[in-house]
């Protein structure tokens, strides 16, 4: 982390955001790789970000680094939404790019107001979160068309994480030439994995929260925590989990790569 942080301050400062930002993401996703992978094999805990950053406030100076993990989502959170206000780089005008960056910018701004609730002393799981703002909007006059429609859109986010892993979209961000062969095919195979791992995990929660619009159940929107659980109380869920749990460390692990090596 010092290496990439220190290469960044030689460039622009949007760099070191990035930088600081991706960091951060890659250790939450590691942590709820080890999650999942836990609870696995038996162990109780909530297996999201939420759940993850929970479990670090539970550890000596477990405050100090949550409130680093928030900076950092905070950056990652201002990154992409400069990005969509200014452009992403190497998309040119593309309006995707930009509209995934919104979103991208939205969801870890709200992720890093997590953290800061957790220092605060908020004990409420994200999944129970979820659930109440899905009740909450399907309670209104064509709400469960909102919640069946936000579902379907993190289903198809999902299985776009699954082309874009399968197809290598995102060595684009890796250069010929910025570092050695054999580096570079390391970052290609964590990337496929853990990209694709990510996707699966998405695109169940987002079918798990159109179901909940479908049946009229809050209960089903429970995040990404509510899809690995699921995956644990199906046939062979030990496995299924464990090997979730083992792409999501994976990608945790390719995004550190992407702190240090990525173009931004």
């Amino acid at each position: 982390m010092t290496g990439a942080i220190a290469r960044a301050a030689n460039g622009r400062p949007v760099d070191l955001i990035a930088r600081v930002g991706l960091t951060a993401r890659g250790v939450v996703y590691i942590l709820m790789g080890v999650l999942a992978v836990l609870v696995a094999r038996g162990a109780q805990a909530n297996v999201d970000q939420k759940g993850a950053l929970a479990q670090v406030l539970t550890k000596p100076y477990g405050g100090w680094v949550v409130g680093l993990l928030a900076i950092g989502l905070a950056g990652y959170a201002l990154w992409r939404l400069s990005e969509a206000a200014f452009g992403v780089t190497g998309a040119g005008r593309k309006t995707g790019p930009r509209v995934q960056s919104l979103a991208r910018g939205l969801i870890y701004a709200f992720l890093a107001y997590t953290a800061v609730s957790l220092l605060q002393g908020s004990r409420t799981s994200q999944g129970t979160q979820q659930q109440s703002y899905a009740a909450e909007v399907m309670a209104q006059p064509g709400g469960r068309w909102a919640v069946g429609l936000a579902g379907l859109a993190v289903a198809v986010a999902g299985l776009v994480m699954v082309v874009e892993g399968a197809k290598l979209k995102f060595m684009r961000y890796f250069p010929v030439g910025g570092m050695s062969a054999r580096l570079r095919e390391w970052i290609r195979d964590l990337g496929r994995i853990g990209t694709i791992a990510r996707g699966l995990v998405f695109a169940l929660t987002g079918v798990l929260v159109v179901s909940a619009a479908w049946t009229y159940d809050a209960a089903k929107a429970s995040g990404l925590d509510g899809a690995l659980q699921t995956l644990r109380d199906r046939p062979y869920g030990e496995l299924l989990l464990t090997l979730a749990g083992v792409g999501l460390l994976i990608f945790g692990i390719y995004g550190l790569a992407e702190a240090r090596y990525r173009r931004v």
